[in-house]
């Protein structure tokens, strides 16, 4: 029980991805830099681990996303016009970005799976437990989500993850957990399957995006055979992790959106923009006028 005492005090965001189901616009721009309403995609991801009392990000990126870097450092020139011009909402704004979290980047210098991108934040890590936040996922209620995995992770001292139930007919694009239910919410884990086929699916409880793991999963991941694309599988070390160590699923409070795909990140920006007092009226009326 040693992990449930420790603080988990960083987070990981693999963003290396090249964001292909948004091209064209992904070839200059990185996905996680799409808006949601006037905030990109990632900013959440961050906003979420802050909450959490996360202290340090690490942001696993690739060649040519330097955009994000950008996007969370200060940028004095606009921070001074902005103080001229008397705006400071988004002089706050824009400053709370360099705020949140230390930020850290780390290079992936090959599209070789989660389960890689992960691995290569192992330095960065070291021997402690971290969060794993995916930032095509966002997750919308509170606590947010990485604050109700942290309670389960200390109340059990093991590796966490977050699960939502899907239907049968979409069960074929998640990963999938074999449960045993231990407590409201909660369950333990005995293994996993990669987007099974309906009628295969051990249950219906699909994995979210969002994890709580001892510092054992790099040993776990290293140990992982390449698929056939070369690619190192998050859900495979979570496998062997398993074999030495037990895991737990908590079933989250809130509502979850696929920000990675157009869709997805269109529904998200509608329910943001329609809760903002400054334009979800007229959002609303626009709305019904389209619907009619």
């Amino acid at each position: 029980m040693k992990n449930a005492a420790m603080k988990v005090k960083k987070a990981v965001i693999p963003a290396a991805g090249l964001g292909t189901r948004f091209l064209p616009i992904t070839k200059a721009v990185p996905k996680e830099l799409l808006p949601l309403v006037d905030r990109a995609a990632i900013q959440y991801a961050v906003q979420e681990a802050a909450a959490a009392g996360i202290e340090q990000v690490i942001v696993v990126t690739s060649r040519g996303k330097e955009a994000i870097a950008d996007y969370f450092d200060r940028h004095l020139e606009l921070e001074s016009i902005l103080t001229v011009k008397g705006d400071s909402q988004r002089l706050l704004e824009v400053r709370r970005l360099s705020e949140m979290a230390q930020m850290t980047y780390i290079r992936q210098p090959e599209q070789l799976g989660l389960g890689h991108a992960v691995l290569c934040a192992s330095r960065a890590v070291g021997e402690e437990p971290f969060a794993v936040i995916l930032p095509d996922v966002i997750v919308l209620g509170e606590p947010g989500a990485t604050s109700q995995l942290l309670e389960v992770f200390h109340r059990y001292g093991a590796s966490v993850i977050a699960v939502e139930e899907v239907l049968a007919s979409e069960i074929q694009n998640y990963g999938v957990i074999v449960p045993q239910p231990i407590a409201e919410g909660v369950y333990r884990v005995l293994g996993t399957v990669e987007k099974p086929a309906p009628e295969e699916a051990p249950s219906n409880l699909a994995i979210l995006g969002r994890y709580i793991f001892t510092p054992e999963i790099f040993d776990a991941l290293a140990r992982v055979k390449p698929g056939a694309k070369g690619e190192i599988q998050l859900t495979d070390g979570m496998g062997l992790l398993l074999e030495s160590q037990p895991m737990y699923a908590f079933r989250l409070h809130g509502v979850s959106y696929d920000v990675g795909n157009p869709l997805g990140l269109l529904k998200a920006s509608i329910e943001l923009a329609l809760a903002r007092e400054d334009m979800g009226p007229a959002l609303r009326e626009f709305l019904r006028r389209v619907v009619s």
